[in-house]
């Protein structure tokens, strides 16, 4: 295990002492510099340099809150992502879409697709090349990823945050759960995305600060709502997401499936229980009805929540994992959809009173809820419009990336 994490010992990564020194020496001739052209000190653009690292931001869509942070005064941003991802969905490459303001460096990985294994033989190099101040580990804190990442930080002098979204209190085996322990108590910062998440870390031991941000947020200019919806098409339900026995799905086709009048089912996402619901829909007499339309690409999905009368999420909790988030909860809200979920995890908390809820696995109150939506119009245009001002409010991506700046601040302060 030690080999994957070699010490750095290269000159410009000797010690924080010495770029702290740096920067306050530049700082007293920025002054000085500042002063005979009539501007105060404090007005004086000091850079932050980080080195993001993050498989997520494969995703095109989830550049654009890099583009944000780039955009604050004073933050200098590089972010390191895989060339692809290998899970069971298949592979997802690189999606070059926002790149402004920032550089995204694209590295090999080793053990792709593999959660708590996979990690970035090249990290050492690129933290010497960009000396950062700040760290920021995309990951969760029990991966060998976190673990080989704040190691190599903590020998360049760099501080370091992890991000997690885990809700629920797992106890990892050897050696995940001393890789977490060591992280817990020598990171200098953790973000999360719930409130559940922070209650798992600081039952875990961790101490130092923290904030509750969500991973990502939405650009309200690309997931807006269309400018009119063809009252003609019937009405259309929508699902986004992995296909497997925790997602629900079989029990949205059960439900749409007792609904009168027409209506759609559209199906985005793949998974191991895709030819099963096929089977399904066949089996109840919908399969003319209910369309399996894949994964699609992160660009195509505005357009194909537009579409949507509702969105639904029929997640169930199961021992090992509850839903910590529903991102596409936040898109088709975005978009002046109505979302429906169940009340796994933190879906409740997401939604809010901009939509509705129903308990786990019961399809006669799902099937209750989506015939009123289908029959009430007022209704749907209400709860659309404050899905759209839920998100302005708290879920943008400009809102996600303020916050991150400001924990960056807090670090360096």
């Amino acid at each position: 295990m030690g080999s994957l994490c070699p010490e750095i010992t290269h000159p410009v990564c000797r010690g924080r002492q010495a770029l702290v020194r740096q920067a306050l020496e530049t700082c007293q001739i920025a002054g000085i510099i500042a002063q005979c052209k009539g501007v105060s000190k404090s007005e004086v653009e000091v850079v932050m340099r980080v080195l993001m690292v993050s498989k997520a931001c494969l995703v095109g869509n989830y550049q654009r809150k890099l583009e944000e942070i780039a955009r604050h005064q004073g933050v200098e941003l590089t972010v390191i992502v895989p060339l692809s991802w290998k899970d069971a969905q298949g592979e997802l490459k690189l999606e070059r879409m926002h790149l402004d303001g920032y550089r995204l460096l694209a590295d090999p990985i080793m053990f792709n697709g593999r959660y708590h294994l996979h990690y970035y033989p090249h990290l050492g190099k690129r933290i010497a090349e960009a000396r950062p101040d700040i760290l920021h580990i995309d990951e969760e804190p029990y991966n060998l990823a976190t673990w080989h990442a704040w190691r190599l930080g903590r020998s360049a002098g760099a501080k370091s945050l992890f991000f997690s979204w885990q809700n629920l209190g797992h106890r990892y085996p050897f050696p995940f759960n001393l890789m977490e322990k060591a992280v817990l108590r020598g990171v200098d910062y953790a973000i999360v995305g719930s409130r559940g998440a922070e209650d798992v870390w600081r039952n875990k031991g961790y101490t130092g600060p923290l904030a509750v941000i969500p991973q990502f947020g939405v650009d309200p200019e690309l997931f807006s709502p269309p400018g009119q919806r063809d009252p003609g098409r019937g009405f259309v339900i929508g699902y986004v997401g992995r296909l497997v026995p925790e997602s629900g799905v079989d029990l949205l086709i059960r439900a749409a499936a007792g609904l009168p009048g027409p209506w759609q089912l559209a199906i985005a996402g793949d998974g191991p229980d895709r030819s099963a619901l096929v089977a399904l829909s066949r089996q109840l007499g919908v399969d003319g009805q209910v369309c399996f339309d894949g994964q699609l690409p992160s660009g195509r999905m505005p357009a194909y929540l537009r579409q949507l009368d509702v969105l639904v999420l029929p997640s169930r909790s199961r021992p090992n994992w509850t839903e910590q988030f529903g991102r596409v909860l936040i898109e088709a809200m975005a978009c002046g959809v109505v979302v429906l979920g169940s009340e796994s995890g933190e879906i409740p908390n997401v939604i809010g009173r901009a939509g509705w809820v129903f308990p786990e696995d019961d399809v006669a109150e799902l099937r209750s809820r989506l015939l009123r939506l289908m029959q009430e119009v007022d209704t749907r245009a209400e709860l659309g419009s404050l899905g759209r001002q839920r998100v302005l409010k708290l879920y943008t991506q400009a809102g996600v990336a303020a916050g991150t700046v400001q924990v960056y601040q807090e670090m360096l302060a």
